[in-house]
């Protein structure tokens, strides 16, 4: 018997596809109607979270934050079956994941966290990536069922709290795409670009194959011998931000790069490698 506790998009997608494979599936929502419309594909429906996981030998966890996870899991606790194993997919702190995993080794209960970076469609799927890291004897264990709800399982070894801050680091990856692509669009505009010239562009060209050679360049922390001079990337930047504002649009991130750059111009850096600007945090 699984239980599954938060049935949102991922949560929810989560829960079909356990029901496909033939598990006995329990679940929860805070909302009662998200967790009411599994019945039709064969879960039960519980109304607290207690219920839920009553003689569940697992507890899934897809969740909005680490409140509704302690919250949620206090709630839930008078229902434990012994040796219960709890599997938190949830983005949460990495502070409060090595809180809450001690807490509840010191209930006898084994809390293990395991984020994700797949949508609703992975989830219904089992494509897409999850995170795991904690007690390694725990990890092998577990490695079998969770592979199968996901393309790929990346195990970051014993740090209880690891997954959760990889999580989030990966998620200010994404987020930074994101607001790239914004100021790509608001600049495209401003040229009378159109957004379809522009995803070609990004199929063709996939500049984003080359972000760990970045990465590997900026790890080396060599930056005397430059691809693209900070000055030149400089000029460019002001480049974009004038056509910007000539077509009254406004950029979001590339101001706050230029102002960095500059940064690193008045400490005599500007014949560097463009990528220097990243050098402290290295």
């Amino acid at each position: 018997m699984i239980a599954f506790l938060g049935t949102g998009l991922l949560g929810g997608n989560f829960v079909k596809a356990f029901l496909k494979k033939g598990e006995q599936v329990q679940v929860w929502n805070r909302t009662a109607a998200k967790a009411k419309e599994l019945e039709t594909a064969g879960a039960r429906a519980c109304s607290t979270p207690a219920e839920a996981v009553a003689g569940a030998s697992r507890i899934h966890l897809a969740l909005s934050d680490d409140d509704a996870v302690d919250q949620t899991l206090e709630k839930a606790s008078s229902g434990f079956t012994p040796g219960v194993i709890i599997i938190d997919h949830t983005t949460t702190s990495a502070a409060a994941v090595a809180a809450r995993t001690q807490h509840w080794k010191e209930q006898q209960v084994t809390y293990i966290h395991a984020p994700v970076f797949m949508g609703p469609a992975n989830a219904l799927d089992g494509t897409g990536y999850m995170l795991i890291s904690g007690n390694q004897d725990m990890v092998q264990q577990l490695t079998p069922i969770l592979s199968g709800m996901t393309g790929k399982l990346i195990n970051l070894g014993p740090e209880e709290n690891k997954a959760a801050a990889m999580k989030l680091c990966g998620n200010l990856f994404l987020m930074s795409i994101t607001a790239g692509l914004s100021d790509m669009l608001s600049l495209a505009k401003s040229l009378q670009v159109s957004p379809s010239a522009i995803e070609k562009l990004m199929t063709e060209w996939n500049p984003g194959a080359g972000a760990p050679a970045r990465l590997k360049r900026i790890l080396s922390n060599q930056f005397d011998n430059p691809s693209w001079e900070l000055t030149m990337a400089r000029k460019d930047a002001g480049l974009m931000m004038q056509e910007a504002k000539h077509a009254d649009r406004t950029l979001t991130i590339i101001p706050a790069i230029a102002a960095e750059m500059d940064s690193w111009i008045e400490k005599g850096k500007g014949k560097n490698d463009w990528t220097v600007i990243a050098s402290d945090n290295v």
